[in-house]
């Protein structure tokens, strides 16, 4: 989430649907009343009985489930490899050739010091640092993994731009010019990068290498679109609207608006995850100090599990089985450091239960991040303590690595997966 942003007039977010799908009439969605928890997995069937030969005392035969339907994804887009798993692609044995020989490294953009620092996680020591444009906010990989974008929306000016780093050297080439870049995104199918202009109230869709644009979409009722994830077979989005307690649900081929969810309580939403099997959406919201659950399909709130002050960001574990949850510690957008309520929460995705919560030892604000390739570390920013935290998923314990002034969405790299779909690192 942006430290400082335009409240300007609410912001709606344009999608689309596949080919052959009626297009959907814009409106606000119903609202579900909010519960302690619900599970992510639509139910099973019962399993089908088989009898006994005649005359034979064993108990009946119980069939396997039958495994799930192919999902029938749009144009270009990569097969779904596993339907109950969509993640099933970004195991730490899933390394793409493409990335194999990338250095290791975490990029941390620091929002206030204008800069990126490069963390060796080996060594857990800072090894380079370079300068990129005003207000960094994220390092989003590319769809095609080959670079990494700095996403500088120079807060308060006009002079927004992208810094590409190249992913096998990490240094960064010259910035392309692009107006208030806070977050970017790419359509699963790879044919368009979409630059979250959050203050400006519009998705720019561009040429995912040249940055050129190709559509601009307003999206005037969504106050404060920044976050996103994609449906399993890539026919929508959901976006986040920061400052209206909104979700707002596009069309990621035809580019159009389906639908407006107004979150029950709360009223700050920040990261968004869908669930392994494709069915719902978690929505971090720092007001409300926990996740809600959207069902994706219908668009209508099915639950909340609350964990910590500050819901921020989430990341699922390599195994696809577990969420992390990032929880600030404040609500406030220029929150103070040390917060002794900042900590994670993790939550088993079959259940929908907390099974661990690691605070943060003598305080913290941990912010975007995510998991290192081998899946046994994840990284955090903290917001307001100008450190990375490097966390072992194990346990919880954890180290605290000093880099620049208000650090915000780093990115660990390389990570497993056929191609990124943008922020810090989704993977598929």
């Amino acid at each position: 989430m942006v430290v400082k942003r335009h409240l300007a007039a609410a912001t709606a977010v344009f999608v689309a649907l596949g080919a052959g799908t009626s297009l959907a009439v814009a409106q606000e969605a119903s609202q579900s009343p909010v519960q302690t928890t619900a599970p992510s997995a639509a139910p099973q069937p019962a399993p089908a009985q088989v009898p006994a030969s005649q005359g034979s005392s064993t108990q009946p035969v119980v069939s396997a489930p039958a495994a799930p339907a192919a999902v029938q994804t749009i144009p270009g887009m990569p097969p779904v490899i596993n339907p109950a798993n969509l993640y099933s692609e970004t195991a730490p044995d899933h390394i793409n050739p493409e990335v194999a020989q990338d250095p290791a490294r975490v990029y941390v953009p620091n929002l206030r010091s204008n800069d990126v620092s490069v963390i060796d996680p080996a060594t857990s020591k800072v090894v380079d640092r370079f300068p990129v444009g005003k207000s960094p906010q994220h390092v989003v990989p590319s769809w095609d993994l080959r670079t990494l974008w700095v996403t500088n929306n120079a807060e308060g000016t006009t002079n927004g731009s992208l810094t590409p780093i190249d992913a096998r050297t990490g240094k960064p080439g010259p910035a392309v010019a692009v107006d208030d870049p806070y977050n970017m995104y790419f359509t699963p199918d790879g044919k368009s990068a979409i630059v979250v202009a959050e203050a400006r109230k519009r998705l720019d869709f561009r040429d995912p290498h040249t940055m050129a644009l190709q559509q601009s979409v307003e999206t005037p009722d969504c106050k404060g679109v920044n976050h996103a994830d994609f449906s399993i077979d890539g026919r929508y989005a959901i976006f986040t609207c920061e400052f209206g307690g909104h979700l707002v649900k596009v069309d990621t081929v035809n580019k159009t608006v389906l639908g407006y969810l107004k979150l029950s309580s709360g009223g700050m939403p920040q990261d968004i995850l869908i669930s392994p099997n494709g069915k719902t959406f978690y929505v971090a919201d720092m007001m409300a100090d926990g996740v809600f659950m959207v069902d994706g399909d219908s668009f209508k709130e099915i639950g909340f599990i609350l964990t910590g002050v500050g819901t921020h960001g989430l990341y699922p574990s390599r195994d696809g089985t577990k969420m992390y949850v990032a929880n600030r510690g404040s609500h406030k957008i220029h929150g103070k450091p040390h917060s002794k309520a900042g900590g994670v929460t993790v939550i088993d995705f079959a259940t929908n239960k907390i099974v661990a919560n690691w605070p943060i030892p003598e305080g913290g604000s941990p912010d975007m991040g995510n998991v290192s390739a081998d899946g046994k570390t994840l990284w955090l920013s903290g917001r307001f303590d100008d450190v990375a935290y490097q966390i072992n998923t194990e346990d919880g314990s954890m180290k605290k690595i000093p880099v620049g002034a208000e650090p915000h969405g780093l990115t660990v790299w390389p990570q497993p997966g056929r191609y990124s779909i943008g922020h810090t690192g989704i993977l598929r």
